[in-house]
């Protein structure tokens, strides 16, 4: 078999190869060394997926509290989307909620970059940490059962 050259020159030719091994119980000519490569790849990237769609939240978050007067509809769809399949890839992978306080310190800084990047808000106008709770990034209701809940 040339799974190994295969890796390096057609991934996916690979990947076809090495599931049609796999269906046909075929594991001595496997391709070991990759296939645990790519394995642990998939997990780190179901956290980076979390970690992308709770920044976004955060941003969102953040523009909502700091800059009241450009809330939208746009905003709130934004903040309910993200926070929606967070909840989603959590509910999908719950041996990441052991993470989570780790992924939201690591969400806020993506969240503070996406607000320094789109409004005239700088790093010293925004909180070190992250201001919200797991509560509250997962609430439903939240922001918008505040008494300043404005949209346009």
């Amino acid at each position: 078999m040339l799974s190994n050259n295969l890796y390096e020159t057609d991934f996916y030719a690979w990947t076809l190869e090495q599931s049609k091994l796999l269906k046909e119980g075929n594991f001595e000519y496997l391709d070991i060394t990759h296939l645990v490569e790519e394995i642990e790849s998939l997990g780190r990237q179901e956290r980076r997926e979390l970690e992308s769609r709770l920044g976004v939240l955060i941003g969102h978050l953040l523009k909502w509290d700091y800059q009241p007067e450009k809330r939208s509809k746009s905003w709130r769809a934004t903040i309910r989307e993200q926070r929606r399949s967070a909840q989603k890839l959590l509910l999908q992978n719950p041996s990441l909620k052991p993470y989570l306080l780790e992924i939201i310190a690591d969400a806020y800084e993506s969240g503070k970059n996406l607000v320094i990047g789109e409004t005239p808000l700088d790093d010293s106008d925004l909180p070190e940490n992250c201001p919200y709770t797991f509560e509250q990034l997962f609430d439903p209701n939240f922001p918008f059962n505040s008494e300043n809940n404005g949209t346009n």
